[in-house]
């Protein structure tokens, strides 16, 4: 495993993206350099759900500064990862490709719990250690998460649609401020709250914390102006909301504290985060320095230090599905030594591979659980929709398609404008699941792999083919599925166990 110096994370929030440089000094992070831009890009998303020119231009010219600054850096000690706005916006694809090409390294799409766990992950490592479970509420600019957690460790996630941009538009637009508006947008957001209130009020934690742009800002704000003696109270929002709607237009808001580029999404801000306190009980919180930037590199330092979230999630799968431990260690054992054959020598290695075929090969059997009939199905299902702690959204969909590939019918699997798995991943997985049908353990053969172009010939021994028919019937139905799928499956000795028997019939 490759040790890295220095990490980096980038962070394309709703409101505003974020770059963190990091030096790594056995298991901690020390910062080196930060860069910030309230790109607004949550601001940008017009009511067809598509984001426009105007916000797409300001996130890709500040990319391509970020991308300066990341220059030389190994592509994998950086991890750039987008939230609420490009989960949903529909042409988030084809602003990705622009924004990659910008930034000069891949970009994550995470679904609302990952970000709720990778910002819990960055709060706790700001924080003194403790055995009290913690409730951590970040207010972004498209969606709020919650998470309650003890020391490193989440315990229960929760991820809602709202946040301070996509709340300041709604109910002030113009930058307008009234009573009547800031009673709907904080009934609204009682409402969102509704659905997790049982699981996240008051008496299952102890200390309430506020991590974000938001709460940073709005626990200065009544700090300075002697709204609130410390944190962020109840009292404190209501002498806030009191002065913001005396002021009427954020315009004319004369506070210490107030920043100018908080200043447009100040009001929905305050409504989400008044809700909040209203109904989970919180009658004081503190604000935590660390965010989801930090909860991103030590993600990433985990990942280098053999403490992977992703080996963690797949694991509890398997127990939660009852997967069969000792088949998926064969398949796995013979996919990877398969795949590690088709790629001798090839220049073009993808170091993450080796970690999807196991992914794969432990999950493929987890749709037996829903049905054996077409179980490929659910396992790709269960894979690509389930909330799995660590992986990106693009990652569960390349395991997904990797899982579903394993058996069955291939023509959908190589037909995208991407490629998303590599074919030779796909041929190791299949093959080995295949060999190992009977679930039990084989003395296997000496297998020879030659690929050229999309063409891969096996050298598999004679008299083991000719002990193993039910294998023999697998491999030639394979044969004609690759044939299918544009590629060609040679084995020679299996035409050569062909000629032996047509000629002892003659």
């Amino acid at each position: 495993m490759a040790v890295y110096s220095t990490l980096a994370a980038v962070d394309l929030g709703s409101n505003s993206f974020h770059l963190q440089v990091a030096r790594v000094v056995g298991d901690q992070l020390y910062p080196l350099d930060s860069l910030r831009e309230p790109i607004r890009l949550g601001a940008g998303l017009n009511r067809e759900k598509r984001l426009d020119e105007d916000s797409q231009s300001r996130a890709l010219e500040c990319l391509k500064r970020f991308g300066e600054r990341l220059r030389g850096f190994d592509p994998h000690g950086v991890r750039a990862v987008g939230t609420n706005t490009l989960r949903v916006a529909k042409n988030a694809s084809a602003f990705l490709k622009q924004a990659e090409a910008a930034l000069g390294f891949p970009i994550e799409i995470v679904a609302g719990r990952e970000e709720a766990r990778l910002i819990y992950v960055g709060v706790a490592h700001s924080l003194p250690m403790s055995k009290d479970k913690r409730l951590v509420v970040d207010i972004g600019g498209g969606s709020t998460e919650f998470i309650i957690g003890r020391a490193l460790k989440p315990l229960r996630l929760d991820s809602l649609y709202m946040g301070c941009v996509s709340y300041s538009l709604k109910y002030f637009p113009d930058g307008k401020v009234s009573k009547g508006a800031m009673k709907q947008a904080e009934l609204a957001a009682r409402h969102e709250l509704q659905t997790m209130v049982a699981g996240f009020s008051k008496g299952h934690w102890k200390d309430a914390v506020g991590s974000s742009g938001s709460a940073r800002a709005l626990s200065e704000i009544l700090q300075l102006n002697g709204y609130s003696e410390s944190g962020i109270t109840p009292d404190g929002l209501e002498r806030l909301r009191s002065a913001l709607i005396k002021a009427g237009d954020i315009e004319r808001l004369d506070l210490a504290g107030l920043r100018s580029d908080r200043l447009p999404v100040l009001p929905g801000g305050l409504a989400i985060m008044s809700a909040a306190l209203s109904e989970l009980g919180i009658e004081s919180m503190v604000v935590a320095s660390g965010s989801m930037r930090q909860g991103i590199l030590y993600d990433l330092l985990g990942r280098f230090q053999h403490h992977d979230m992703r080996d963690i999630t797949v694991s509890q799968f398997m127990q939660r599905y009852h997967v069969d431990s000792k088949q998926t260690r064969r398949v796995a054992n013979l996919a990877l030594s398969l795949y590690r054959r088709f790629t001798a020598g090839d220049e073009t290695y993808d170091d993450a591979a080796p970690h999807y075929i196991a992914w794969a090969a432990k999950l493929h059997e987890i749709g037996i659980s829903v049905a054996y009939s077409g179980y490929h199905k659910h396992s790709a299902y269960i894979v690509q929709n389930a909330d799995m702690p660590g992986f990106s959204k693009m990652e569960q969909w390349r395991l997904a398609t990797l899982v579903l590939a394993h058996r069955r019918s291939l023509k959908r699997i190589f037909t995208h404008d991407v490629e998303i798995v590599d074919w030779r991943m796909v041929m190791g997985l299949r093959l080995a699941a295949l060999i190992y049908r009977s679930r039990a353990d084989l003395q296997l053969p000496a297998i020879e792999a030659r690929i050229h172009g999309n063409t891969l010939r096996l050298g598999i021994a004679l008299d083991w083919l000719a002990a193993n028919p039910l294998t023999v019937t697998a491999l030639h139905e394979e044969i004609d599925e690759w044939d299918a799928a544009g590629f060609k499956l040679d084995i020679k000795s299996l035409r050569e166990l062909e000629a032996g028997a047509e000629a002892q019939a003659a």
